[in-house]
């Protein structure tokens, strides 16, 4: 993968467990949609109103096939749809990173 959309959100902290249900639910949808979903991160420790998505792609035009499925996905538009309905995401600020391939994914040494 050569491009994480890392995705920063502000989230009213009195609705985490919202939070989390939508996250759970991109967990099947971006990857059926062509995303490598990385994860999602609640806060635990520190700050309790800012949560991170990471998602990879093999390069910016993946990511824009990407999103045109996403957008024609019905799953994908209901989970938009609960997450501006119940207006948990306060803010949400996307930018875009290289991998530095050496250090993607190493798994621990044991």
């Amino acid at each position: 993968m050569n491009i994480i959309c890392f995705i920063r959100y502000e989230i009213d902290p009195f609705q985490i467990d919202n939070f989390r249900t939508y996250a759970d639910n991109w967990g099947h949808i971006i990857p059926r949609c062509g995303g490598h979903l990385v994860g999602y991160f609640l806060p635990h420790e520190g700050s309790n109103f800012e949560a991170w998505g990471l998602i990879a792609f093999d390069s910016l035009a993946a990511y824009e096939v990407y999103r045109e499925r996403l957008r024609a996905d019905a799953e994908g538009k209901a989970n938009f749809e609960f997450a501006q309905t119940n207006r948990f995401i306060l803010r949400e600020e996307r930018r875009f990173t290289r991998t530095v391939q050496s250090t993607f994914e190493q798994p621990a040494l044991r």
